[in-house]
C-alpha cells in the first residue's frame, strides 16, 4: 500500500464551482471582529529568518497578498533583536526570498527574478541597506545560496543539462524547447512529475561563484550525484567550516521506482571523488550540518524503507575517525530542523511532539533530549555565528508567524516582529483547547478543540470535524492558512481537529500502526471523536459535519462508506480510488507491502470506493487540474458515483491550482463555497 502524501499536510483553501455557477450565501454575515478568510488574507506572512553573525539583526522574508492582484510580494526587512521598528531592506516589485547574511556579517544574498530576469538568480544586498546587484546570470536559473566561510563567494543549485558543459549551451536548449511546436515529452524511466509539475532530463547540481560574480564553477557536476529531482531546500546541502568540502543528500537510486537518499561529501573544488558515508543504510538520510569546530557532521536517518514518516535519528559523522554515532536511538521522536550551537557538543533542533513544535536540545554525549519550549509551536531556528542571538518563527492556533528572540536555555520567548499586531488586536478569536479521548484499541488520541467566538457552553452548537492529511502527519499547535480552524469557528462552528493513529509526533509505533490498513483505525479513531463531541452537552447532533483533503478526503469518503454521524462531508483532492491512484507522482515506486496485482482482495477492502453501495451522505468535491498527487480522476470518479447513485452533491475544480488551492481569489471562493455546503446541512450558531 502506497501511503499518500509524504511530507506535506494536505489542505486546501478555496474552490471554482463545479457547475460554473456561484452559490448563494447561505449564512448570515460575520461580526467585524471575527477573523474572516478575507481577513486572514490580509495578514502578512512571515518566512524563514537568517540573523546576522553578530546576533543583533535579523532578516526575515514578509509575503504581502493583493487580493485584487491575485497574487503575493516578498520583501526583506530587517528587525533588531534589541527590540525596535524593522526596516524595509527590499522592494522591488518582485519577490525576494531565502536570504542569507555573510559570515563576515557585511552581505545579504537571496534569490529574485527582477529586470530582465528570465530565471530566478542570486543577488546581493549590503547589510546596512543600498542597492542590490545581481551575482548570477545563468538560463536554468538559480537558488538556495549559502556562503562560504570566507565570505568571498556563495555555493547555489541550479537545474542543468548534464550532457551540456558551456552556459550559452543549456540557454540554447531552453529557449529551443519553450519555443518549439512539438510538444510531446517521452520518459523510459519514472518518476515523470511531483505535485504539480513533470520532470525534464535535467539534474539539479551544486555551484560556487564569486560573491562579485563572473563564471560558476561545478561542485557536483562531475561527482555522478545529484540533488533530488523533486524536491531540494535549504536542509540539502551544507559548506564546512574551512569551505573545503560540501555535504549534500543524493538520490542514489538509478532505477527510477526504488528511491534512496544518501549523504555524499565531496571537496568543494569538485575535483576528488566523492564519498558516500551512509551507503549501508538502505533507508533515506538529510539534513547535513557541520559543526562549528569542522569536527562533525550531523545528519538524520531514517531505518525503515518505503515509509517516509519512519522515525528520524539523529546521526554524528566523526570527520576524523569516519565513524558514525546514532545519539537518539532511544529517543521515540523525529529529530528535525537542525541548529549546532557553539560549544559543538549541542544542537537544537524543531521537534513535532504530540500536537505542538517544540524546540529540543541534542546532546553528543547521549543525554536526554530537553524540551527547551512549551506552549506554542517554533519553527525556522537561526543562531548566530557567536552564539549570542537565537531566533524562530513563532505561531499557534491564534497567533500567525512571528518572529521571536529565544532564550536556548529557558526558552523564553521576546516578540520581534509587529506585522500583523494592529491586524490581530481587531479581531475575537475563539478559544482552544487540547483534550484526550480513547479512540482505536483505547489508545489515547489527542484532538484541538476550537471554539467559535463568545461561545456559551449553556447553548447548543453544531460540529465541524476536520480530518488532516498524510496520513502521517500530525496537526500541530499552528495557524493553518489553507484550512483555518479560527475560520471556520467564526461561522459558528465548534471545530476539531484530531490526530488519529497513524499521526506523527506520539511515537513511532503509533505512527506505523496504521500501515498497510489506513482505513481500520483512523476510521475508529473519527467515530469515537464524534462520540466525545456528541456526549457534551452544547454539541447538536443533528448538525456535524465533516472535512478533509488528500488523505483526509480519503478518511471522508471512507466514512462515506460507513456507519457515522455526519450530515454532509467536504472532500478535497480525495484520495478516492486506490488502483487509480497509481497515476500518482510517486505511482511507480516499489511496494513496502505489497501490490494490488499481489493480493487485489486485501488491496480492495483498503480503497473508500468498494463501498460506494453505501453512499447515501451529501458531499461536495474539490479537485483540480494540476494535482498530480492525487490525479484530477479520483474527484471525477467520487462525484460521477454520487450523481450515479443519486446522493446530493457539488464538483469544484479549479483549472490552475494544484495540490492546493493558493490563488487568493481562488481560496476566497473555496472558503464560501465550504462554508454554504456545511451550512446547508449542519446550519450554523447557537441556539
Amino acid at each position: 500500500m502506497k501511503t499518500f502524501h509524504r511530507f506535506l499536510l494536505l489542505w486546501v483553501s478555496i474552490a471554482f464551482s463545479t457547475a460554473l455557477v456561484a452559490q448563494t450565501p447561505a449564512t448570515a454575515p460575520n461580526n467585524s471582529r471575527q477573523l474572516t478568510a478575507e481577513k486572514m488574507w490580509g495578514l502578512k506572512r512571515l518566512g524563514d529568518p537568517a540573523i546576522t553573525p553578530n546576533g543583533l539583526n535579523a532578516v526575515v522574508p514578509v509575503t504581502t497578498y493583493d487580493i485584487a492582484e491575485n497574487k503575493g510580494l516578498t520583501d526583506l526587512w530587517l528587525i533588531p533583536l534589541s527590540g525596535g521598528p524593522a526596516r524595509q531592506l527590499t522592494s522591488d516589485k518582485a519577490s525576494d526570498t531565502q536570504p542569507t547574511v555573510s559570515p563576515d556579517g557585511r552581505w545579504i544574498a537571496f534569490v529574485s527574478k527582477r529586470g530582465d530576469d528570465t530565471e530566478n538568480q542570486i543577488y546581493v544586498i549590503a547589510v546596512d541597506g543600498g542597492e542590490a546587484r545581481r551575482v548570477t546570470n545563468i538560463p536554468t536559473g538559480a537558488a538556495i545560496p549559502k556562503w562560504f566561510p570566507d565570505s568571498s563567494k556563495l555555493a547555489f543549485v541550479s537545474e542543468v543539462w548534464p550532457d551540456l558543459v558551456r552556459w550559452e549551451d543549456q540557454g540554447a536548449r531552453k529557449k529551443e524547447r519553450a519555443e518549439s511546436k512539438m510538444t510531446a515529452r517521452v520518459w523510459t524511466k519514472a518518476p515523470i512529475s511531483y505535485f504539480d509539475h513533470y520532470l525534464d532530463d535535467r539534474e539539479p547540481h551544486l555551484f560556487s561563484i564569486s560573491r562579485d560574480g563572473g563564471e560558476p564553477t561545478a561542485i557536483t557536476r562531475m561527482s555522478g550525484y545529484h540533488l533530488s529531482k523533486q524536491d531540494y531546500d535549504s536542509f540539502s546541502y551544507d559548506i564546512s567550516p574551512d569551505g573545503l568540502e560540501v555535504a549534500f543528500v543524493a538520490e542514489t537510486d538509478t532505477t527510477g521506482i526504488d528511491s534512496n537518499f544518501d549523504l555524499i561529501l565531496l571537496e568543494a573544488c569538485g575535483c576528488k571523488p566523492p564519498r558516500d558515508i551512509s551507503a549501508n543504510n538502505k533507508a533515506d538520510e538529510g539534513s547535513p550540518r557541520y559543526s562549528p569546530d569542522g569536527k562533525r557532521l550531523a545528519f538524520t536517518q531514517q531505518r525503515v524503507k518505503k515509509f517516509y514518516a519512519d522515525r528520524t535519528r539523529l546521526m554524528i559523522f566523526d570527520r576524523g575517525a569516519g565513524t558514525t554515532v546514532g545519539v537518539t536511538e532511544n529517543w521515540n521522536r523525529s529529530v528535525d530542523g537542525l541548529v549546532w550551537e557553539r560549544d559543538s557538543r549541542t544542537l537544537l533542533g524543531t521537534i513535532d511532539d504530540a500536537g505542538t513544535r517544540r524546540v529540543y536540545r541534542f546532546r553528543l554525549d547521549g543525554g536526554v533530549p530537553a524540551a527547551v519550549t512549551k506552549a506554542s509551536s517554533f519553527g525556522a531556528l537561526a543562531l548566530s555565528g557567536n552564539g549570542k542571538g537565537l531566533v524562530a518563527i513563532r505561531q499557534s492556533f491564534t497567533e500567525p508567524p512571528t518572529l521571536v528572540a529565544l532564550s536556548p536555555r529557558t526558552g523564553a520567548a521576546t516578540k520581534l516582529s509587529t506585522f500583523n499586531d494592529v491586524a490581530m488586536a481587531g479581531l475575537d478569536q475563539g478559544k482552544v483547547e487540547s483534550v484526550t479521548y480513547k479512540g482505536a484499541k483505547d489508545a489515547d488520541i489527542q484532538m484541538w478543540v476550537v471554539y467559535p467566538p463568545g461561545f456559551d457552553a449553556t447553548k447548543k452548537y453544531p460540529a465541524l470535524m476536520l480530518l488532516h492529511g498524510g496520513p502521517h502527519n500530525s496537526i500541530t499547535d499552528a495557524i493553518q492558512w489553507r484550512w483555518n480552524a479560527e475560520v471556520f469557528a467564526s461561522w459558528g462552528y465548534v471545530v476539531t481537529w484530531h490526530n488519529f493513529h497513524g499521526s506523527s509526533g506520539f511515537g513511532n509505533d503509533f505512527t506505523d500502526s496504521i500501515n498497510p490498513d489506513q482505513i481500520t483505525m483512523p476510521y475508529e479513531d473519527t467515530i469515537k471523536a464524534a462520540d466525545w463531541l456528541i456526549a457534551r452537552p452544547f454539541i447538536d447532533r443533528e448538525r456535524m459535519v465533516a472535512a478533509g483533503g488528500s488523505y483526509g478526503g480519503f478518511l471522508a469518503t471512507t466514512l462515506l462508506g460507513r456507519k457515522h454521524p455526519f450530515k454532509a462531508f467536504v472532500a478535497h483532492a480525495a484520495v478516492y480510488n486506490l488502483f487509480t491512484q497509481q497515476g500518482a507522482d510517486y505511482g511507480a515506486e516499489t511496494e513496502r507491502f505489497f501490490n494490488f496485482w499481489d493480493k487485489p482482495e486485501e488491496f480492495a477492502r483498503y480503497s473508500p470506493h468498494t463501498s460506494a453501495g453505501n453512499f447515501n451522505t451529501p458531499t461536495l468535491i474539490i479537485h483540480n487540474q494540476n494535482d498530480l498527487r492525487v490525479p484530477l480522476n479520483h474527484g471525477v470518479e467520487l462525484f460521477n458515483t454520487l450523481q450515479k447513485r443519486g446522493v446530493p452533491s457539488k464538483l469544484v475544480y479549479f483549472p490552475d491550482e494544484n495540490h492546493w488551492v493558493l490563488k487568493p481569489q481562488n481560496s476566497l471562493f473555496w472558503y464560501q463555497t465550504v462554508r454554504d455546503w456545511v451550512a446547508t446541512y449542519a446550519k450554523p450558531g447557537p441556539y
